[in-house]
């Protein structure tokens, strides 16, 4: 019991998670939070996007003591995440993606963690693969080729050998799937834009942040395990659009004008074409369309939108 309160953080840790009709994933990741955080210092919200009936008894039976918000239109991960940031009390906000599960300390690591260093703006955990926990998903990301719009996850699919383990670093991104920040940090930086909708959603906030003046941190002291690829498919429609949409608009967004430009001839003429060319091999016409929906939304929007995520993708 002394054990116990002495690993419990002082401050107030908001965890928001929102489920997009999965609630079979969402009730195991309450389920998971309860056997590793019941002792820490917490509020769950859970942020539930346009979903086909009502879930919240399901989820309270799971955790019952959470903040259930019920969302008429499927606002997004950007958008669902923001619902729940709104109504947070916490001082130190955690989201969570539905499909994953926490470890045991992993709050109080990560709290302590930002107290050890003030200048931390987001920080990420290591995350490995659920059905493969010796696989590292993300130990922090490469910086990003502006030209190209290209990083790397670092320790994509290496082995968890230990070599992460109790190690703390600045990173250039954090990872959507589990990522820390302080509430007050948002008075500078503001919410994540809601036109993205679906990816690059946390690396445009990452700009943010380090904009700020904030850094962005990996540790590889504390963990969580994700069940990838649950939300979307590999291979989607959806996904396809919004890779291929927002890719750009992140450049659009956080680069000059000249690097935009450069980009886009790039994208416009070599990345899209060789990516169309691929899936109609593949006999995926699907997803040779909205390759070409993603880049086209961008000439036609010179300016930024907003939730524009799901109007558009009532075309399909």
């Amino acid at each position: 019991m002394l054990i116990l309160l002495f690993l419990q953080p002082v401050k107030l840790v908001s965890i928001i998670t929102v489920n997009y009709n999965q609630p079979g994933v969402t009730i195991e990741f309450l389920r998971s939070v309860k056997k590793h955080a019941a002792s820490d210092n917490i509020e769950i919200i859970v942020a539930d996007n346009a979903p086909v009936k009502d879930y919240e008894q399901a989820f309270r039976e799971a955790y019952a003591d959470i903040k259930y918000i019920y969302l008429n239109d499927n606002l997004g991960f950007a958008g669902g995440n923001n619902a729940g940031i709104r109504i947070a009390a916490g001082e130190f906000i955690l989201l969570l993606n539905n499909d994953t599960e926490i470890t045991e300390g992993f709050i109080h690591t990560m709290v302590e963690t930002m107290e050890q260093n003030p200048g931390i703006g987001m920080l990420s955990p290591l995350i490995k693969y659920y059905d493969d926990k010796t696989t590292i998903q993300y130990a922090g990301f490469t910086k990003m080729n502006y030209l190209t719009a290209r990083n790397k996850a670092i320790a994509y699919k290496e082995k968890d050998c230990g070599q992460y383990d109790g190690r703390s670093y600045p990173t250039h991104f954090c990872h959507g799937a589990a990522v820390m920040f302080r509430k007050a940090d948002l008075k500078k930086t503001g919410l994540m834009h809601e036109d993205y909708f679906l990816y690059y959603e946390e690396m445009d906030w990452s700009e943010r942040f380090k904009k700020a003046g904030k850094e962005i941190w990996f540790t590889g002291k504390a963990k969580i395990y994700h069940k990838e690829s649950m939300s979307v498919g590999r291979q989607s429609p959806i996904k396809t659009y919004f890779i291929s949409r927002n890719r750009m608009l992140f450049i659009r967004r956080n680069t000059s004008l000249l690097n935009t430009f450069l980009f886009s001839i790039y994208y416009t003429c070599c990345v899209i074409p060789k990516e169309i060319i691929f899936y109609l091999k593949k006999g995926r016409k699907d997803l040779a369309k909205y390759t070409l929906k993603g880049l086209s939304w961008n000439y036609k929007n010179n300016k930024e939108a907003k939730n524009t995520g799901l109007k558009i993708f009532k075309l399909y």
